[in-house]
């Protein structure tokens, strides 16, 4: 036996169905929650909120670490050095056909065992407090 072929009318009746359907479900997949939804998976994948909170963390703890490098090692290099101040103020002066430059070599040299100083500080932190551990690793 033949199968019946459908009437255009059926077949008219079929294809606004789909694109009704078509449309209802980009309307769907456009409307605000299904945004705030991707921006929440956004969030909990890129680690935005841990992000914030270390931010915030290492704004409020700034000021302690400054206080510990200025507190315990500053002496320390004020020991060694002599003076921090003096360090600071350490310039090479430099004299080539009628021209001067003056290189602040201790202001660099300073700055650099700020730097270095502060780094310490916050990896003894990090590392005596275990605070390493408290990041979930990614799969």
């Amino acid at each position: 036996m033949a199968e019946k072929k459908p009437s255009k009318v059926a077949t008219a009746r079929a294809k606004a169905a789909e694109k009704a359907k078509a449309a209802k479900s980009k309307a769907a997949s456009a409307s605000p929650t299904k945004h705030a939804g991707g921006f929440v998976d956004f969030i909990r994948t890129q680690g935005v909120v841990g992000l914030a909170v270390g931010l915030a963390i290492g704004t409020a703890a700034g000021a302690t670490v400054k206080a510990l490098v200025d507190g315990f090692i500053n002496p320390i290099v004020q020991f060694i050095v002599g003076s921090q101040d003096a360090l600071s103020a350490a310039v090479w002066h430099v004299e080539l056909w009628g021209r001067n430059a003056d290189f602040a070599w201790g202001a660099a040299v300073s700055s650099a065992i700020t730097l270095i100083a502060t780094a310490l500080v916050i990896y003894w932190i990090v590392n005596v407090f275990k605070l390493d551990k408290l990041d979930k690793k990614k799969d």
